[in-house]
């Protein structure tokens, strides 16, 4: 088995410990609780940031086992953990929330019980169906290993049907939502993520649901811009593989536009050399991508302004998830198409970031490209 937990995990969260943080002034969280059975232990209170674990706070824990730790509040769910030893329990915070954990040691990870925080409790259902993937995981390679790989790869593709399911679809907004994307197992002394789209494009779907309920909940936070990273490029490493593995061959004429015969989220199939006559804005984007909603925004306040001067849009959705693009458009008034062929890389093979805009002249003809278009108002005027 072949997996690798690449820069996602680094920039994500090591899974086996997840949980929280906040910041407004002089506003906190608290974590309290008890640990029984673990007198004269170092119990430490770690935050899962984007570069890794870092020590917030620690004590020694007396006979009774209690402790209490705070953080400031941030306006977006954070992740820490409690560690002793080998042990740990994630915990994610929202805001000023006080979560209450009561455990026992040596089996604090799996023996614990935490109040306050709906989250919490569904980080640890995800944790103990972690932890038992892992065992089987690990009974297969040593009962059977010369078809541990596959039956591991089965298990995995399981867990990730449950958990996308039951839990990351059902509320891509919440704390544990986010959790079970870096969630992973160690096979041979190595971590493997369970959800990984840089070698599954339906991972990737997962990462982007989570990554838009992300933008419109928290929309300046880093860890949204890091799911939207994330996403981007398992798009873009997805797109570099359909190419591989489906070349396409267009032929353009001269000066004129490489036609896109693609469909609406209707089914009906739309041409861009059927808009001879108008001026179009050739515009790829992601609805998944940060900043959508804004500049969607900006494009119907021109639409509005010029459509009847013979201003046309035509958009061409290069979103992973087809369904969330159905939505995001169900509303717009001019044509949107969704490309899950290849055919765009016609116009976006040069590019790195999108929105990808060209200016089309009434006659049909690629004025302008990307690289050439500095005011686009001015640039459409011009052309109308």
């Amino acid at each position: 088995m072949k997996h690798k937990i690449g820069n996602i995990l680094v920039a994500g969260i090591a899974i086996v410990g997840l949980a929280a943080l906040a910041s407004c002034a002089g506003e906190k969280f608290h974590v309290t609780g008890s640990i029984a059975n673990a007198k004269d232990s170092l119990l430490y209170f770690e935050h899962n940031g984007l570069d890794g674990f870092s020590t917030v706070d620690s004590v020694k824990l007396d006979e009774k086992g209690t402790f209490s730790f705070s953080g400031d509040k941030v306006d977006n769910p954070e992740f820490y953990r409690l560690r002793i030893a080998g042990q740990i329990i994630n915990i994610a915070i929202d805001s000023t929330e006080t979560v209450d954990v009561k455990a026992t040691y040596p089996q604090m990870a799996t023996d614990y019980t935490v109040k306050g925080s709906y989250d919490n409790e569904k980080i640890k259902e995800l944790a103990l169906k972690q932890i038992d993937l892992q065992a089987r995981c690990q009974s297969i390679l040593a009962e059977r290993p010369g078809l541990a790989d596959s039956i591991i790869t089965v298990m995995m593709n399981d867990y990730k049907h449950d958990v996308s399911r039951n839990y990351i679809f059902k509320e891509p907004m919440r704390a544990y939502s986010y959790f079970a994307l870096f969630q992973y197992i160690v096979i041979g002394n190595q971590a493997h993520l369970i959800f990984d789209p840089s070698r599954d494009m339906d991972d990737n779907k997962v990462f982007g649901a989570v990554a838009t309920s992300w933008d419109t909940y928290y929309p300046d936070s880093k860890r949204t811009q890091n799911l939207h990273n994330i996403t981007i490029k398992g798009m873009k490493d997805e797109r570099i593989v359909k190419a591989q593995n489906k070349p396409v061959e267009i032929k353009a004429k001269e000066l004129g536009v490489v036609d896109l015969p693609l469909r609406d989220n209707r089914g009906v199939e739309h041409h861009l050399t059927d808009l001879k006559g108008k001026v179009v804005l050739l515009d790829f984007h992601v609805f998944a991508a940060k900043g959508s909603t804004e500049y969607i925004m900006q494009l119907r306040d021109l639409y509005n302004k010029y459509h009847d001067r013979g201003l046309e849009i035509y958009m061409v959705s290069l979103d992973d998830n087809a369904h969330f693009w159905k939505e995001q458009v169900a509303n717009l008034p001019w044509i949107n198409v969704y490309d899950d062929s290849g055919i765009s890389q016609a116009y976006t093979a040069p590019a790195q970031t999108v929105p990808i805009i060209y200016l089309i002249d009434r006659g049909n003809n690629i004025v302008k490209n990307p690289s050439q278009i500095k005011n686009l108002e001015q640039e459409i005027l011009k052309l109308l």
